[in-house]
């Protein structure tokens, strides 16, 4: 009997993927088959990138491999969906939230079915691949999209909580994650509930609301300046659709500035967002939306990327300070 230590198992090979961080997407899916839950899964050639070749070994046939036709990928989710069955499938998020964008539209949203869209390597994670696998705008896209669910988990942990809620949510769901080396910010079993933020200080000067990778380096911003003797707050908001409305308000309500991070466009992501809800509540609140400014990024490391937009713990506390002036 192979060990969950052994080389040979699929228990150690999935948690020694390329992407540690989301070997949690395979277990998670693993955990829901053995609770009796109908999951098959898709990828399209990146079941290592993705961490799906753990449940691709332990499952085979519960797993497809589409290769490289992401938007027939798509479809045929749609499609087993009608079946009884709930198709998880992932591919990179430049090419899931936008090259798939029709496909998800018309086969999956329009006829309302429980497919789990998982675009990951978001944002700009994606390094030195540049331009085309830089997913900077599927948020905004994603969002637009009627009877689609949005989420952004800050990280592994979070995505598995969020994968196994799924499970009882009516709606197709696209899930934004990244790349799987970001810090834990949530230990593995912390509950998750869709349409709700998660609040970790308040603050009476401004509030940061972030969501995927941008928490943890905003938690760390939020903490050195409340060290400096400033009132800073920090909301995780997971749900970008429906965003949590309550949790703005109050936040507006108490810091009067608001400040949003994001691995994305100023336009149309989460900034814009709160700016909606800000806007229908007549908040005096001031905001000011932090992310990638209306521009095709650059290629370099990511790490260098998260430095030159301002997107690592430093970059993001000197937008705070900037907008404490």
């Amino acid at each position: 009997m192979q060990t969950p230590q052994s080389p040979e198992s699929w228990q150690y090979r999935a948690l020694n993927s390329r992407t540690p961080g989301l070997r949690h997407f395979s277990n998670a899916l693993i955990d829901l088959v053995e609770e009796g839950h109908p999951i098959v899964a898709g990828s399209a050639d990146l079941q290592y990138s993705n961490g799906l070749n753990g449940f691709a070994e332990r499952y085979p046939d519960r797993y497809i491999q589409f290769g490289i036709s992401e938007q027939n990928m798509v479809s045929a989710a749609a499609g087993l969906a009608t079946t009884g069955q709930m198709p998880f499938v992932a591919t990179f998020a430049s090419f899931l939230g936008l090259l798939c964008c029709e496909q998800i539209r018309m086969d999956v949203a329009y006829c309302d079915l429980p497919v789990r869209l998982i675009g990951h390597h978001t944002g700009i994670s994606l390094g030195f691949y540049g331009t085309s696998h830089h997913a900077t705008e599927d948020i905004a896209t994603m969002r637009s999209i009627a009877n689609l669910t949005v989420v952004s988990p800050a990280d592994g942990p979070q995505f598995a909580s969020a994968l196994k809620a799924s499970v009882d949510w009516p709606q197709p769901i696209y899930f934004r994650i990244g790349r799987g080396s970001e810090p834990d910010v949530y230990e593995a079993g912390t509950p998750f509930t869709f349409g709700k933020a998660i609040e970790h200080l308040q603050g009476d000067e401004l509030t940061i609301i972030a969501c995927g990778m941008a928490v943890h380096p905003a938690a760390e911003a939020a903490h050195a300046l409340n060290a400096e003797g400033r009132s800073v707050g920090l909301i995780d908001m997971p749900t970008l659709k429906p965003i949590d409305r309550e949790a703005i308000v109050a936040a507006a309500a108490r810091s009067r500035l608001i400040v949003t991070v994001e691995e994305h466009n100023t336009i149309g992501g989460l900034g814009s967002a709160v700016a909606e809800v800000l806007a229908d509540k007549g908040s005096p609140a001031r905001l000011v939306r932090h992310g990638i400014k209306d521009e095709f990024s650059l290629i370099a490391p990511p790490t260098h990327l998260y430095a030159h937009y301002k997107l690592d713990s430093k970059g993001i506390a000197s937008i705070a300070r900037d907008a404490l002036v």
